[in-house]
Order: C-alpha cells, then sequence, then structure tokens
C-alpha cells in the first residue's frame, strides 16, 4: 500500500509542477506580447512596461486566449496600427514558444 500511496503523491506533484509551468508560460507569453505590441505602437519603455502588465492582466477576463487577442487588437487599432488578427494570433504562438524556452533556461 505504501507504493501506491508514494506513485500517487508523486503523480500529483508532477501534475502541480506542470499546472505551475502552464500558468508561468502563459503569464510570460502574455508579457513579451504585450513588448511585442508596444513595440508596433511606438510606446515609450515606460508605457511598454505598463502595457504588457495590462495584457498579463487580460488574461483574468475570461478563460482563453481570446480576451488577449481583442485586447491586443483593439489597442493596436486604437493607435493606428494596421494589423489582422491572423498576426496576432502568429505572434502569440511565436511569443509562447519564447516564453517556454526562456523559463526552461531558468530552470
Amino acid at each position: 500500500m505504501t507504493t501506491f500511496n508514494d506513485r500517487e503523491r508523486a503523480f500529483e506533484g508532477q501534475f502541480v509542477r506542470e499546472q505551475e509551468m502552464a500558468f508561468r508560460v502563459v503569464a510570460r507569453r502574455n508579457r513579451l506580447l504585450g513588448h511585442w505590441a508596444a513595440q508596433h505602437m511606438k510606446l515609450t519603455p515606460e508605457e511598454a512596461d505598463a502595457y504588457a502588465k495590462a495584457v498579463v492582466q487580460a488574461e483574468f477576463e475570461e478563460a482563453g486566449d481570446e480576451d488577449v487577442i481583442r485586447k491586443l487588437l483593439g489597442d493596436m487599432n486604437a493607435a493606428g496600427v494596421e494589423i489582422d488578427e491572423g498576426v496576432v494570433r502568429r505572434a502569440l504562438e511565436e511569443q509562447a514558444v519564447e516564453a517556454r524556452r526562456q523559463l526552461l533556461e531558468a530552470h
């Protein structure tokens, strides 16, 4: 019975670590995505940092990436940046890869 309990705790621990890593990847991705958008909108470094934080916060409005995509599209179009949803979605995917790379290098 001890072996079964040990295995169960190990699987639970692994699940928790994977969920934590997924959360950290999304948060890092959104921060990177915010900086990407800020660069296109020609924001100052201070404005870019604030905007990246706002993009991270947008993730918590609803489950999934749609709230972040809507925010970026709306903000970028309001700033006069001609961009479509496909470009934003590709940037989201690219920044997710970069976020995972950065987090794995940090460990």
